[in-house]
């Protein structure tokens, strides 16, 4: 028992060297993140633009080998910008799922209070139940699957306040 956690500690150091060597000054954010993903949990990073939030999310991703998936929260964003659509295929006569960037293992939720409360929920509802249901088909979330969230501080214009009961979906801020 002793020798496999040894063995985790070394890969896991392993990986945040390796993620190190590339979000420089952030090891904080770069153990959060590994800590998350490892737990299943979901973490918020509230800082301002240019700072390399999305470069540590693609890290992750590539260092872990998981997909990856960006939203890049605005205010005309829908809910089925983040979950995917169910389209009509002319040629086979179905509808067919066409999923979403919340589908990838690793998910960026960049500026997510950008966004209106309505699509905000979307993205939300998935973190929660690991599924989206569209047109009455569920469609589970890969494992493992993590979102990194971003927020601009709430003094910049055109932003949407998260209430505590959706920072509370978040195992890391």
């Amino acid at each position: 028992m002793v020798q496999n956690g040894t063995a985790a500690q070394t890969k896991i150091k392993q990986l945040v060297d390796n993620i190190s060597r590339v979000i420089i000054g952030k090891q904080q954010a770069v153990e959060q993140s590994i800590i998350a993903l490892i737990c299943g949990g979901h973490l918020l990073i509230e800082d301002v633009p240019g700072v390399g939030k999305t470069m540590l999310a693609r890290s992750v991703a590539r260092s872990t080998g998981c997909t990856f998936g960006r939203i890049q929260f605005t205010p005309d964003l829908l809910p089925s910008d983040i979950t995917g659509v169910t389209i009509f295929n002319q040629q086979s006569g179905e509808f067919e799922y066409r999923p979403g960037p919340i589908m990838a293992q690793m998910v960026l939720a960049d500026e997510l209070n950008r966004t209106t409360p309505k699509t905000q929920s979307a993205l939300f509802e998935a973190m929660e139940e690991h599924q989206v249901t569209i047109d009455a088909v569920t469609h589970p979330l890969p494992r493992p699957n993590m979102v990194l969230a971003t927020l601009n501080p709430i003094e910049y214009e055109g932003t949407f306040p998260l209430p505590e009961g959706q920072l509370d979906r978040f195992m890391l801020r």
